[in-house]
């Protein structure tokens, strides 16, 4: 029993919280600098094999999801349930002993006016509830008043509100479904393993003077297939920094990239013919081990010297298109055709035109969102009950001669508490 009390106690310590807030910190911090999701090979090309290797086996490459996270996440929640679940016997206690008269009546006064004739405007002048009638230890008349007393719970709100925030955010970091779609308009394509299917309707770039871009705006449709039970889906615009929510997801405007219009003739007879955007293979249609990979397109092509290809701009006024073809995984050649030219491969002729912008919808699905919010909730009306709701507690006892003495206690703000009782008194003494 002895061990179970001091395991208890350490684990709703404040120096067992402050430690693991630290790592909290660190752990977030490793997971905003280590670019997450990537391959072993991707670390490895990037760092060293050897930096690679520690960062997959300490699942650095998913730290949100990683069993040191969730642990570090779990014990924090259970010292800040702990903590508020030890306080709170004594918090009762406390909130109903403010307000009973006797206990107050030997309490020592932050602030005491004697001589009062009419205690009950002093009451009211400081906007104390009607005050109740009760009698001091030694048989004298007294008047009880205390007003606020929620305000005690202001820590203890805050507490609750932190332990909803943490564990509303680590659930939803760990059961947390993130995807992507990309495509220009027309295209539907399957949201992952959700049943849903995204088409994009629309897709636009505002751009400055300057021809830099200043928005990206796509007109997007959600569908539901899956659950007929569940939301059916509708339809939206999202911009960069203005998400939408349809079916319990939410999409964000993550990027934009190019794509091209790939046309394939056999012998000179049209065989099939895709917008590709970059990044993505074409098979031929009839030679399905025959495969066009469009790595790159420069809308406004330069070639320097010892650089490389690059875009002078973004406006396609000179478009290059970066390929490569595979047969059976392997590399036949890559190479750059520019607008007008044709890649022949046997019977089959390439050619690459109508350079366009393709979207990138990021797509998260978050359950605990509503947690966190009512966390974040309810830690500012914890600081708003800790910083502005002064508990307050003002009785008057009657002396031998009928006048009062009025006394105040206030535990927060007990200096502006005073000037207001000062204010309130000063007009009721004086023959």
């Amino acid at each position: 029993m002895e061990a179970l009390k001091k395991l208890w106690k350490f684990l709703s310590s404040m120096r067992f919280a402050i430690a693991l807030l630290v790592l909290l910190a660190v752990a977030c911090s490793v997971g905003s600098f280590v670019t997450q999701g990537q391959t072993y090979d991707w670390y490895a090309q990037r760092y060293s094999e050897r930096t690679a290797a520690l960062i997959v086996a300490l699942r650095l490459d998913d730290a949100f999801h990683s069993w040191w996270f969730i642990a570090i996440t779990a014990f924090l929640c259970l010292n800040l349930l702990l903590c508020n679940l030890t306080r709170l016997p004594q918090l009762i206690r406390r909130t109903q002993a403010e307000g009973r008269p006797e206990n107050t009546l030997r309490a020592a006064a932050d602030v005491t006016r004697e001589g009062i004739r009419e205690p009950e405007t002093a009451f009211a002048r400081l906007r104390m509830p009607k005050p109740v009638a009760c009698e001091t230890a030694d048989g004298r008349k007294a008047l009880f008043a205390a007003k606020h007393r929620v305000g005690l719970w202001g820590a203890w709100v805050c507490h609750l509100g932190i332990f909803l925030l943490i564990l509303g955010f680590g659930l939803g970091q760990t059961t947390q479904r993130q995807y992507a779609v990309y495509g220009v308009p027309g295209d539907t394509k399957p949201i992952g393993d959700t049943g849903c299917f995204l088409t994009i309707d629309d897709f636009t770039i505002e751009r400055r003077e300057d021809g830099s871009a200043a928005q990206y705006t796509s007109g997007i449709t959600v569908t539901n297939v899956a659950n007929s039970a569940g939301p059916s889906g509708g339809s939206a615009t999202v911009s960069v920094n203005h998400p939408a929510t349809l079916c319990g997801m939410k999409f964000y405007q993550n990027s934009v990239g190019w794509a091209a219009k790939v046309s394939v003739l056999e012998g000179g007879a049209p065989l099939q013919e895709a917008v590709v955007c970059a990044g993505d293979l074409l098979p031929i249609a009839d030679k399905p081990e025959l495969v066009v990979y469009l790595n790159a397109l420069y809308p406004d092509y330069v070639f320097t010297p010892g650089v490389g290809p690059s875009t002078a701009s973004e406006r396609p006024d000179n478009p290059a298109y970066l390929y490569s073809v595979y047969y059976q995984g392997q590399l036949l050649g890559m190479n750059a055709l520019m607008a007008g030219e044709e890649l022949t491969i046997d019977d089959y002729t390439v050619t690459f035109t109508d350079p366009q912008n393709y979207t990138l919808i990021a797509v998260k699905a978050d359950h605990f969102t509503w947690l966190a919010l009512l966390g974040g909730l309810t830690t500012l009306l914890g600081l708003l009950l800790a910083f502005y709701v002064q508990p307050a507690k003002v009785w008057a006892v009657q002396e031998a001669d009928g006048r009062w003495t009025v006394c105040g206690q206030c535990r927060k703000g007990g200096a502006i508490f005073r000037e207001r009782f000062e204010k309130a008194t000063d007009s009721q003494t004086g023959e």
